[in-house]
């Protein structure tokens, strides 16, 4: 599938967002919960073109995260992070984005999960109960 493999027939634009603590490009660490990264680095699996968004609503209410809003209407494919609440998963997906889970590491080595398909997709039961109660991601 073209949104998550780089196939030869693939030529669309395909920007995946991984959710990091400190913007250092694809060196970046990804971030363990999507909806309180303080900034996304948005990387075009096609064209290798890497940029950073900062994002406002860090620091919110469980639940009350605006995953669609954060994104500042970026044409966005898939998103990976290491921790999703099940509200966000809902929302994105209903925008038609899809959720992997990353694992430990950097954007770069995500990429290259992803590319091999070695990432799992977020499903509502994989998703976080909650911000500092003991649940983690």
């Amino acid at each position: 599938m073209c949104i998550y493999t780089l196939s030869r027939g693939c030529k669309k634009k395909m920007k995946i967002c991984f959710p990091v603590l400190e913007n250092h490009g694809v060196e970046s660490e990804v971030y363990g919960h999507f909806g309180s990264a303080p900034c996304f680095i948005l990387v075009d699996m096609f064209t290798g073109e890497v940029a950073a968004l900062a994002k406002g609503d860090g620091v919110h209410q469980h639940g009350a995260c605006n995953p669609v809003a954060a994104l500042d209407g970026r044409e966005i494919k898939a998103i990976i992070a290491g921790g999703i609440g099940s509200g966000a998963l809902q929302k994105l997906n209903a925008a038609g984005l899809r959720v992997f889970r990353a694992k430990s590491g950097t954007v770069g080595d995500n990429m290259k999960m992803l590319r091999a398909s070695a990432l799992a997709e977020f499903l509502p039961g994989d998703t976080c109960g909650g911000h500092a109660h003991g649940h983690g991601c």
